[in-house]
């Protein structure tokens, strides 16, 4: 089978890359990997750090030779022109993987963002839909918006627009225009939705992530922090974060992109309370002078440091619409029928994968 990998050099693209090879190794003919160029580093490098890295897994490493001869790498600027690459080829899945992920809510960069996400899925379908069997696009759970609740599956039929910021509807946006044009033209579309992703759970270094984002940048504010100012965090009560680890969710892609399942949300079955959480965060990178509040801080009602005023207007802009969400429950029971969800204890595992974090000082790989 042919399969063409989009996002394969970033956090979760380069997991399902491997997950793809070790489950479907005998099966696969070609994996076509399109990859941008760096100012000093070729397409070919770049994927060629991913697959020799110290972090790739055991299968990998041990068939690395043999790995190498199942990938193609595909100059990004080809990508809108499939028979530049795949000449008579049909490509059994596309897996868009690539995505840009920015949480801002300022009017001005809503226009990017959905540019980035909605208006480049458009694109790589129209090019892609006389070349591929189907297409698999990961998307986010957090697509649905801040509803609340019990959260299924299908979100087809979620319209309230109650987005946290332009990511999530530009990624709810391009989900539905992937499932009416794919009804359109005949081609089968699997939406999964992966929530937050962690460091890894299984293998050897457990916690390990290649870009650090999200609770990461939270924990990595407040490590670089030399200040003494004391800071109210806002978050509720019953607010939590679901998290889950990267390799779990890039072995259930790999695992169900044979199946006709056509949605799925690759999520934890409980959410991290965000006040116990924050709290072993912050335990983790030594920061002690903070308390919870529920009331909104900002400019109108007045920063009680420099501190508090620096994480308002930076991280805290881009975090607090998730720290003051509507709880949610989740229904796993078609996740775990395909892959059983790893059992820890939620805030421990957060505290562990913050630790590996910081002993890396929060280094992403320049893969």
């Amino acid at each position: 089978m042919n399969i063409l990998l989009t996002g394969a050099t970033g956090t979760l693209g380069s997991r399902v890359l491997f997950s793809l090879l070790e489950l479907h190794f005998q099966g696969i003919d070609t994996i076509y990997l399109p990859v941008r160029k760096k100012t000093s580093v070729s397409p070919e490098q770049r994927i060629k750090n991913v697959v020799s890295s110290e972090y790739a897994t055991d299968f990998i490493k041990k068939n690395l030779v043999d790995v190498q001869k199942k990938i193609v790498t595909v100059d990004a600027e080809e990508l809108l022109n499939p028979p530049s690459f795949l000449g008579n080829n049909t490509l059994d899945y596309f897996i868009h993987s690539a995505g840009f992920v920015n949480l801002s809510t300022d009017p001005s960069a809503k226009e990017e963002i959905f540019n980035q996400n909605l208006q480049f899925t458009k694109d790589i379908f129209n090019a892609y839909r006389n070349h591929i069997a189907k297409f698999i696009y990961i998307s986010t759970a957090f697509a649905a918006g801040n509803i609340g609740g019990l959260m299924h599956n299908d979100y087809t039929n979620i319209n309230k627009g109650y987005y946290r910021n332009h990511y999530e509807a530009s990624k709810h946006a391009s989900e539905k225009f992937l499932l009416e044009s794919g009804k359109a033209n005949n081609i089968p579309i699997q939406i999964l939705r992966p929530s937050v992703l962690g460091g890894n759970i299984y293998g050897s270094p457990n916690y390990f992530i290649s870009k650090y984002m999200v609770f990461y940048l939270f924990a990595k504010f407040f490590h670089n922090n030399n200040s003494q100012d004391v800071i109210r965090i806002t978050t509720k009560t019953g607010t939590g974060l679901n998290i889950i680890p990267t390799d779990y969710a890039a072995q259930v892609i790999a695992l169900v992109i044979n199946t006709n399942i056509e949605q799925l949300n690759i999520v934890n079955s409980e959410e991290t309370n965000m006040k116990k959480g924050i709290a072993k965060i912050l335990k983790v990178v030594g920061f002690n002078n903070y308390s919870f509040t529920e009331n909104q801080i900002n400019t109108a009602t007045g920063f009680s440091s420099k501190l508090e005023e620096f994480y308002y207007e930076t991280i805290g802009l881009h975090l607090h619409p998730y720290m003051t969400s509507k709880p949610n429950e989740w229904d796993t029971r078609l996740l775990e029928s395909i892959l059983p969800i790893p059992k820890y204890d939620l805030v421990d595992y957060l505290s562990e994968t913050v630790a590996f974090a910081k002993a890396k000082n929060f280094r992403n790989q320049k893969w």
